[in-house]
């Protein structure tokens, strides 16, 4: 008999193994066990033998019995998993189908919805057109009739922001969340105290009108139907004042009565007006007629000769930038504050009168201060084009013999 090749797919090998090699040994049995010459003393005893015949038959029959027991068994084993697959592939689909048709439903619910809503606002849309034309219309015919009777003075315009729409009473209004501007409209008149507007502005009121008359076509925009722009004025005002002063934006947004994310913008906008309009006219090299004036002014005050400015660097503390930490950790401050601290470098020369003839912004806070000199523009093309031939930079930090010189190849080196 053939055993290993009956299928059994839901027993596992080491299973079948087992019951196969018991099936063999059972098999094997008869013919192993020896009972032919055991207690074979008498060959020709005749009653002996049918008995051994016997047991042999019995033993035989009893394990094909207990063989066919096994494999019922198993066979209902494997009917029963069988079964248990199926109804688990029966429940697995029903409940798939459940699920794909509660959302079919949902989906053409909502699409059905929206379609509502897009009609809905489509009507408004059209009728609030409509009604808007028939009130301008009527507003033009007012102020005409106006006109020819010579009635302006009693003509009354129509408010935009009144103008109904839709069933009922209600008027169609642009919501504005309502602020104070007490704070600039008292700073911005012209009877305001000079002092108490240098200690907001930490400039004089003279300053403050140049800067706004130069970017007055840069920052300057256009009114709409909805609301008037912001004046230019107060829009420099939000920027100087913000730099000037260092308070949050939310400060800003109390004293001038907008918006923070308003404030911030005009920030943005004014200090690009400032770089682009301002910077090149102002913040420039002195030529060779006003150096010459100013190594006099420097000779006159500190007694050393060919003096063409003063140069000094500080730094400016950040929040940690998310790339190239390590290049903007200020090892001195850190140090001194006990605290880990990160800069970004501003480089400053001036002339004999304090005013700003060349900066360099914007360098990591790790380098040192030769190191910041070695990049800005005044040694890279002012010193390499001869600008700074048989002349000193001063350090302010330092005894006036410790200066910077550009030498005569152009490269600027300690004196």
């Amino acid at each position: 008999m053939e055993i290993s090749a009956f299928p059994f797919p839901y027993l596992q090998d080491d299973e079948c193994s087992h019951f196969l090699g018991l099936f063999q040994d059972m098999d094997s049995a008869p013919s192993d066990f020896g009972l032919e010459g055991f207690g074979n003393d008498n060959n020709t005893n005749p009653k002996k033998r049918p008995r051994k015949e016997d047991e042999e038959a019995g033993a035989v029959n009893g394990n094909k019995a207990a063989f066919g027991d096994i494999l019922a068994t198993l066979l209902l084993l494997d009917e029963e998993a069988k079964q248990q697959q199926d109804q688990w592939d029966f429940e697995s689909n029903r409940q798939k189908s459940l699920l794909e048709a509660n959302h079919k439903k949902k989906v053409e619910t909502m699409d059905g919805y929206y379609n509502q809503l897009q009609g809905h606002y489509s009507a408004a849309g059209e009728t609030d057109g409509t009604r808007s034309k028939r009130a301008r219309k009527s507003a033009v015919a007012a102020a005409v009739t106006a006109a020819a009777s010579g009635e302006e003075a009693a003509a009354v315009p129509v408010p935009a922001t009144d103008i109904p729409s839709g069933s009922g009473p209600s008027h169609r209004r642009l919501w504005v969340k309502e602020r104070t501007t007490d704070w600039w409209d008292r700073v911005s008149r012209p009877d305001f105290p000079e002092e108490e507007f240098r200690r907001e502005f930490r400039m004089s009121k003279s300053t403050f009108d140049l800067i706004c008359e130069e970017l007055d076509a840069t920052v300057t925009k256009k009114n709409t139907m909805l609301r008037d722009a912001i004046p230019a004025p107060k829009r420099v005002g939000v920027c100087v004042w913000r730099l000037a002063t260092g308070a949050p934006l939310r400060h800003v947004s109390e004293r001038f009565g907008l918006g923070i994310s308003t404030c911030h913008k005009l920030v943005i906008e004014v200090c690009r007006a400032i770089y682009d309009v301002l910077m090149p006219k102002y913040l420039r090299w002195p030529s060779d007629s006003e150096i010459q004036s100013t190594k006099e002014r420097f000779e006159s005050v500190h007694k050393i000769p060919d003096v063409v400015g003063s140069i000094y660097t500080t730094h400016i503390p950040i929040i940690a930038p998310k790339v190239h930490v390590a290049a903007y950790f200020n090892k001195r401050h850190t140090e001194r504050n006990q605290k880990t601290s990160y800069s970004i470098t501003v480089q400053g020369v001036v002339n004999a009168d304090g005013i700003f003839t060349d900066v360099c912004i914007g360098n990591p806070g790790s380098l040192t201060d030769d190191q910041i000199l070695d990049k800005s523009s005044l040694s890279r093309q002012r010193a390499a084009r001869g600008m700074l031939r048989d002349s000193w930079i001063d350090l302010p930090c330092y005894p006036m013999g410790f200066s910077f010189c550009a030498s005569q190849s152009h490269s600027i080196i300690n004196g």
